[in-house]
């Protein structure tokens, strides 16, 4: 089985997969594929967890490819924070492609912190929405991770080492630089 990690990005994605690679009977990475095309993009190894951001723009693909038989694990995080962390980047990465490419630009008077808070929305509204007819999900809180990875690791029988996958979410891998 699969399993993909559904988010926003500024969530804790490359956290939960280093906690991942502490599983041994699955495979984990984050945006292992994010430059690929066609049916590269998609192809990722049976048993494999992936975590990555852009899936959100490949759900037609990924049901299509996966459908009901991968497990679709949707993490979030506070929306405030995640938006903080989204305008210490609004000048690079996925919110300058959003801006600029999706948005065209945007519209005079909007500011980094309505352009965040609305792909957020838009991200947010993509998964729920592809996940609303599947019927092996699960919710993961960031604030909850220490609770919600255990139950995690026994939804999907993992083997490895859970002391150390619960050691990774002490540390903020991939954290933004705080705004001056």
């Amino acid at each position: 089985m699969n399993i993909f990690v559904l988010n926003t990005g500024r969530c804790g994605s490359s956290t939960f997969i280093k906690a991942c690679q502490h599983i041994s009977n699955y495979s984990a990475g984050h945006e292992t594929r994010s430059r690929l095309i066609g049916d590269q993009r998609l192809a990722y190894p049976q048993s494999h967890i992936e975590a990555d951001n852009r899936l959100s723009w490949f759900l037609w693909r990924l049901d299509q490819s996966y459908g009901d038989n991968a497990l679709y694990v949707h993490l979030t995080r506070d929306k405030s924070a995640t938006t903080e962390s989204f305008v210490r980047r609004a000048h690079f990465g996925i919110m300058q492609a959003y801006t600029e490419g999706v948005l065209m630009g945007g519209a005079g008077g909007q500011t980094a912190e309505a352009l965040a808070a609305d792909y957020i929305d838009t991200i947010e509204a993509n998964i729920r929405l592809f996940l609303q007819d599947k019927s092996n999900t699960m919710h993961f809180r960031l604030e909850q991770a220490k609770v919600d990875f255990p139950l995690f690791w026994e939804r999907i029988a993992a083997e490895g080492d859970l002391q150390q996958a619960m050691s990774e979410w002490d540390y903020k891998y991939n954290a933004s630089a705080e705004r001056r």
